[in-house]
């Protein structure tokens, strides 16, 4: 390298040279040389000089051993008030958003198009920028970015000129790299807005096209699905953008356990078979969390909706070997309301204990703080069950650079 830096100054020398010896010249074009030599001269003076720019060189990601003592002694300095709010994400008050995150210090919101639908990318980034920086540990930004029929940021113009299409469709038309370079796309995108989550892949295995989860899946072939889900993982992985497989244990074609509870009657065999492997390779591939849905499946739990389930919970941890995040669907679909009386407080309290990290909370946010901080306070949640949850949120924002280990 040296050497090279000094064959480039000689060279820069040299041309000076050539420019003196040129201006001694009596010819009619010497002009039109100097300017062409002089020319070259500061180029090639750039070029040397750039020599020697120092570059800097990329920061060592953490080893996983260090995210898990600094994620502990994070847990170490917490209340449990701060515990508690750590595991929920809420969906962003459309009122003082920044001061209430200042007060409760919530693990995270998550964005619907209602938030992007009046405010312009400058406010919003400002906005989200303003949210972090209340926050003692850096929140989870959130937003169901899926593509197709489901899009929250992308829908609007002033954010994106074109939504983002279906898997599907990106597909059928650029095939498998296609799915790699569009979720690049979406990953810089969201990243542009501050936006560090989406609750995305959708890796549920329907049956056929008039099945509810149909529009939102990749293919009704696991094996498909299996490829989409290993090839997005991957790729969000990369662009440090939290991932979401969902959800679990798939869908199949069940119906719709926003309006109702929805049971699911197939066997274990089908699910070992088809629905699970996409999940099996989002996790082989270090997929950051799995959202649970509240259909009750029988062949898990004929009791309790799967995101209630402390079966469930085991089989994802013992049977599939994950321990990332957790995730509860929205807790204020009807599949779990309605199983629990319309007690969104109890819902919290009984998915904590059965197994959730994370609750995904799109309304009434202050009633579930309030009894996960009593039932904490009781021992109805263990500090242990509460540690452990705290413990894999943070070290998953450690892991995507949510959270920075200081030098």
């Amino acid at each position: 390298m040296q050497r090279l830096i000094v064959n480039r100054f000689g060279w820069v020398f040299h041309c000076i040279s050539l420019c003196y010896n040129a201006h001694m010249m009596n010819k009619s074009n010497t002009k039109r040389k100097l300017i062409t030599l002089l020319t070259f001269c500061i180029v090639s003076v750039m070029v040397a000089t750039a020599a020697f720019v120092p570059v800097p060189a990329s920061a060592a990601a953490p080893t996983e051993a260090q995210i898990t003592a600094y994620a502990k002694k994070l847990v170490n300095g917490m209340s449990t008030n701060r515990k508690v709010a750590q595991l929920m994400v809420v969906a962003m008050p459309e009122k003082k958003p920044v001061t209430k995150q200042k007060t409760y210090q919530f693990g995270g919101y998550i964005l619907f198009g209602y938030h992007f639908k009046n405010t312009t990318k400058t406010k919003f980034k400002s906005r989200m920028q303003k949210l972090q920086n209340v926050s003692k540990k850096n929140m989870l930004i959130c937003v169901d970015e899926e593509g197709g029929s489901v899009v929250r940021a992308s829908y609007y113009k002033k954010f994106r000129k074109y939504r983002f299409s279906s898997p599907r469709k990106v597909y059928r038309l650029h095939g498998y790299d296609g799915i790699t370079s569009n979720t690049r796309t979406k990953d810089r995108f969201l990243k542009s807005l501050y936006i560090n989550c989406n609750l995305a892949p959708v890796v549920d295995v329907p049956y056929k096209s008039s099945d509810f989860m149909y529009k939102r899946s990749f293919s009704t072939n696991y094996l498909k699905v299996n490829k989409f889900t290993k090839l997005t993982i991957k790729q969000m992985k990369q662009d440090n953008v939290v991932s979401c497989l969902k959800h679990f244990p798939g869908y199949g074609g069940n119906g719709d356990t926003h309006g109702k509870i929805i049971r699911d009657k197939r066997k274990l065999s089908t699910f070992v078979k088809r629905d699970l492997k996409p999940f099996q390779v989002g996790i082989n591939n270090g997929a950051d969390m799995i959202m649970v849905s509240h259909t009750i499946v029988n062949a898990f739990d004929s009791k309790r909706p799967a995101s209630l389930s402390k079966d469930v919970h085991k089989y994802i941890r013992n049977k599939m070997g994950f321990d990332g995040v957790i995730m509860t669907d929205g807790l204020a679909m009807k599949g779990i309301m309605n199983f629990v009386d319309g007690n969104s407080g109890k819902a919290a309290v009984r998915a904590i204990n059965a197994g959730n990290d994370m609750l995904c909370v799109t309304s009434n946010y202050l009633t579930v703080y309030k009894a996960l901080k009593a039932a904490a306070k009781s021992g109805q949640i263990s500090e242990a069950r509460l540690n452990k949850s705290v413990q894999r949120v943070l070290e998953m924002k450690i892991r995507r650079g949510i959270i920075k280990i200081p030098n």
